[in-house]
């Protein structure tokens, strides 16, 4: 009966077990084994080998430890050097940032005050040269309207200006010097500007009618005599001196007094500051009469007595492009002080040259043609 494998102890051999034996490396040529005791010093020496080698490797194991320690010490300092040198250098390039965005805020700034410094001195220049230009406009056509009336009144100085001397005048060309009963019919002072037509009411040369001379006396009124005496040493236009505040209160505003007081006002310091101008309507043109002229009046009513009237005349104040129709009887009127102002800008200005008498009866000649003029006397047109 089969009881299971041998056992060792039941007289069957051990089983054989490989031993290592170290062998010596020795040169090829001596191919023998080392001795034995070769061998038992080589295992001590292995034995004692092993022993040490944990001590060896943890001192290794420790030196490295702490080599890497100072490595990544030294490491640790070098990027914080590194680190706060870029902060150092980013604080830097941003102070340096903030100082040309500084910069060029400025530069903006100043650019936009330059430029608006510009357009506005820009637009003042153009501002300057519409005024000027306007100015040089004005002046231009007030020149022209100069020139006009004095070729005009250059022709009426031929009748006025004494050609001899003060003590022997020629009065056949100044028949206001003759007497009442010699004198026929003269011309009176012709006063233009433009296309203006201002004529003395004695007589019309336009329609051809002449009124008949007076043939009254004449003597002169020592106080009007003194005052023209003491204005003629010195002629001004100031309304305040006695001789003129005398005229402006008796002859000029009475005959500039109209039913249109707002009007009447226009026309008054018109005529006196030489501005009113004075036109005839040509029939042909009547139909093309403007609106502002309409507005301002028509040919069938006076525009300052209000009355329906044939308008033969219109007036224009001043550069203003509005006319004003006016009656014949609101013509005379005008003319009237027209040739009053005429006559006493020529003496200031030292184109009459007569002794104090006749001057004085020219003068009082034409005050008469105001009164007469305001009380409605005024000569027929044709």
């Amino acid at each position: 009966m089969w009881s299971g494998p041998p056992q060792p102890d039941q007289g069957l051999p051990p089983p054989l077990v490989a031993v290592p034996v170290p062998w010596k490396n020795t040169d090829p040529c001596q191919g023998h084994r080392e001795s034995p005791g070769a061998l038992v010093e080589t295992s001590a020496g292995e034995e004692a080998q092993g022993q040490e080698g944990p001590a060896a490797t943890q001192l290794d194991v420790l030196r490295l430890r702490s080599s890497s320690m100072e490595i990544r010490e030294k490491g640790s300092e070098f990027l914080k050097e590194e680190l706060h040198r870029a902060q150092k250098e980013l604080k830097l390039k941003d102070e340096e940032c903030e100082r040309l965005s500084k910069v060029r805020e400025q530069l903006e700034q100043e650019l936009e005050e330059l430029t608006a410094s510009l357009f506005e001195e820009a637009h003042k220049m153009v501002r300057e040269a519409n005024m000027k230009q306007a100015a040089s406009e004005k002046q231009l056509k007030e020149a022209r309207g100069k020139i006009d009336m004095l070729q005009a009144e250059v022709t009426a100085l031929k009748t006025l200006v004494i050609t001899s001397t003060p003590a022997s005048p020629n009065r056949e060309l100044h028949p206001q010097l003759l007497s009442p009963t010699k004198a026929g019919p003269r011309k009176g002072h012709s006063r233009h500007k433009s296309t203006s037509s201002a004529l003395c009411p004695a007589v019309c040369p336009a329609a051809g009618h002449t009124l008949t001379p007076d043939r009254e006396g004449k003597e002169v009124d020592t106080i009007l005599f003194a005052e023209f005496q003491a204005w003629r040493e010195a002629p001004t236009l100031d309304k305040t001196c006695p001789f003129l505040e005398r005229v402006h209160r008796e002859d000029v505003g009475p005959c500039l007094d109209f039913t249109m007081q707002e009007l009447s006002t226009l026309v008054r310091a018109a005529v006196e500051d030489n501005t009113l101008t004075i036109e005839p309507v040509a029939s042909q043109t009547l139909p093309a009469v403007k609106v502002a002229e309409v507005e301002c009046s028509s040919t069938n009513t006076c525009a300052l007595s209000g009355l329906t009237r044939t308008c033969r005349h219109r007036i224009r104040l001043g550069d203003s492009e509005s006319h004003y129709y006016i009656s014949p009887s609101s013509r005379a009127r005008i003319t009237a002080v027209c040739n009053f102002f005429t006559y006493i800008r020529y003496i200031q200005q030292g184109l009459v040259r007569q002794n104090a008498e006749p001057m004085f009866w020219e003068i009082m000649r034409l005050r008469k043609e105001m009164s007469l003029a305001k009380l409605g006397f005024f000569p027929q047109e044709a």
